[in-house]
């Protein structure tokens, strides 16, 4: 588990690792929550030399670019911090009137903290 009580795992033990990714590059980085969300880092895609794509399932989907793979290690686990920290906000089916707020004022947030 990481600090925010998240067990984040390799996706699909780690077979999508080497594959093309989203943005058309080779995927370097693949995890999954067991909240629901997902972080992928890329390099040598087709926009830029480096990728993130992130999301909660269900919610929203996320993708910021990098020039250096330095930058897109460091932000890739600051993203990966964050997006566990909204995935464990995200309501079960009875409070979901109740929580959907947060949620939505948290991924704004993440959106706004990393553009």
């Amino acid at each position: 588990m990481d600090q925010t009580g998240n067990a984040w795992n390799s996706y699909e033990s780690g077979k999508s690792i080497g594959r093309q990714g989203s943005e058309q590059g080779l995927i370097m980085l693949d995890e999954e929550c067991s909240d629901g969300a997902r972080i992928t880092l890329e390099r040598a895609g087709t926009t830029a030399s480096f990728a993130i794509t992130c999301g909660i399932y269900g919610w929203f989907f996320h993708t910021r670019f990098f020039g250096t793979e330095d930058s897109a290690r460091e932000s890739y686990q600051a993203m990966k911090a964050e997006l566990g920290r909204i995935a464990r906000l995200v309501p079960d089916e009875v409070n979901f009137d109740r929580g959907k707020t947060a949620v939505i004022h948290a991924i704004r947030g993440f959106v706004e903290q990393f553009p």
